[in-house]
């Protein structure tokens, strides 16, 4: 059975000794949580953790001693203290409602409240369309046509590399991209999320250097520090990644990997200028520098943009996306577009870590809801719909002080500086207990330096309840 974490007491029965230690306590605890702590790794001595939390040296020595008879750390004569093997690989507990509001906001916040909110919980803060917005009658139609389809459909593991009728639609479509896949160069995920996973089992070894723009997608962050693996971030302007620094952290960290979204970047809503683009390319080649390009926001663009994975021909980029913001979170699905040798290994890792690729019945259910005419007028009115929506928000929200940093060509995100002296994990807390979900800016930053900006989700606010309740919790977050 799973390790559950030990009952806490409350501060307030606590003696005013017994809640600093406490206090000590959860401090190293939620380190370790967070992986901000990995296994091995020496603990801050007595003193800097006590003058870091403003507790005596002996309130410190106390809160070790208990965690060492915990076996959460141990202690090496002369040398310190230490996160134990088996702290480091503990679960996190699942908290119940108050706590998990209570909890630091990390990369997995935004998520899990998103996630678990009620269905009419008010969500900018989300990563997905309203389900109104989707094409749902399209998916209908294609489930009463699988309904009919013949057993082994029904019944059987997918195949390994996903089945090839979707990979052919992908391959075709890629080509109107300027992008040359064969079906062969191209392997079906779970999701997209499995897909950067997969790659970092293929690519990485623990301790390895990933680079990624600050601030980016948050769960490119919590993904791959569950690999255990540096991450090194570089600021992302309105035209990509800033390139002297870009190139600084390739020279001075010498990563494995950059992950990207090249056009309609997450969160900023960015698109990666030709320039920068082949510059990037030209340092990822010299630096021997692999890139990871997420595209899943390809089909929200009006007009296609400078792509990293077209320009290099696949030798050095990763082509990966899904269908979930387009067609539907519920039927996940992910590609690799990849090196045909690298292909190969990823397949023989899917095979290990799933047992073969997406569930057909989901693979077979989105290849006839693409291949139905009526899904590229869906995308057509999709686009205008949300152009509309965004300059209509972004109004509103320059009505309350909230400024978009950069207008993007496409997509649902808004990512804005908010009034000054106004801290956006604050604006976050005070609109959850409105039930209100947002994603506060440093969320998205590795480098923690994007405290008074917010992402919001235009598809997810249209009504004037919604900006009531951010209204309240700007205002109640103001110093």
């Amino acid at each position: 059975m799973p390790e559950t974490a030990p009952e806490t007491v409350p501060d307030a029965a606590l003696q005013p000794s017994q809640s600093r230690t406490r206090r000590v306590m959860d401090h190293v605890t939620q380190l370790i949580a967070r992986r901000e702590l990995e296994a091995g790794e020496k603990l801050p001595s007595i003193r800097r953790c006590a003058a870091a939390l403003s507790v005596s040296p002996s309130t410190v020595v106390e809160a070790y001693d208990r965690l060492v008879a915990q076996g959460v750390i141990y202690a090496r004569r002369g040398a310190g203290f230490f996160v134990s093997d088996t702290a480091a690989l503990r679960p996190r507990s699942l908290p119940q409602i108050d706590t998990a509001r209570a909890r630091d906001i990390d990369p997995l916040w935004v998520s899990r409240q998103s996630l678990d909110a009620d269905v009419a919980a008010h969500k900018p803060g989300c990563g997905w369309l309203p389900a109104d917005w989707m094409p749902t009658e399209a998916m209908r139609r294609a489930l009463r046509g699988l309904a009919r389809a013949d057993d082994p459909l029904l019944a059987y593991y997918g195949s390994a590399k996903g089945e090839v009728a979707l990979r052919n639609l992908l391959s075709r479509r890629f080509a109107t991209q300027g992008l040359a896949a064969e079906p062969a160069q191209i392997l079906l995920t779970a999701s997209g999320s499995q897909a950067i996973d997969l790659i970092c089992r293929l690519l990485l070894s623990q301790g390895d250097t990933v680079l990624v723009d600050d601030p980016c997608y948050f769960n490119f962050q919590a993904l791959l520090r569950a690999h255990r693996i540096k991450l090194v971030s570089v600021p992302y302007t309105p035209e990509g990644p800033d390139i002297a620094a870009f190139e600084a952290a390739l020279k001075t960290h010498r990563p494995r990997l950059y992950i990207t979204n090249s056009a309609l970047h997450n969160p900023t809503g960015a698109t990666m200028s030709a320039q920068v683009a082949h510059r990037v390319l030209s340092l990822a080649s010299a630096h021997d520098l692999t890139v990871i390009e997420d595209d899943i926001f390809a089909e929200f663009e009006p007009d296609l943009s400078p792509r990293l994975a077209a320009l290099d021909g696949l030798q050095r980029v990763i082509r990966i996306g899904s269908f979930s913001k387009t067609l539907s979170a519920s039927a996940r699905c992910g590609f690799i577009a990849a090196h045909p040798d690298w292909i190969e290994a990823l397949v023989d890792l899917q095979v290990a870590t799933n047992f073969g690729g997406p569930s057909p019945l989901v693979v077979a259910l989105i290849d006839s809801v693409l291949s139905d005419g009526s899904y590229h007028k869906h995308m057509e009115a999709l686009r205008l719909r949300l152009a509309k929506r965004r300059r209509e928000v972004a109004r509103k929200l320059s009505g309350r002080g909230i400024v978009p940093w950069v207008q993007p060509r496409g997509g649902f995100y808004l990512w804005c500086e908010l009034p000054d002296g106004v801290d956006a994990a604050e604006v976050a807390r005070h609109a959850l207990a409105r039930d209100l979900v947002l994603a506060p800016g440093n969320v998205f930053s590795a480098a923690q330096n994007k405290a008074g900006f917010m992402r919001f989700n235009v598809s997810q606010m249209g009504t004037p309840e919604g900006f009531a309740r951010l209204g309240e919790a700007l205002q109640a977050a103001r110093p």
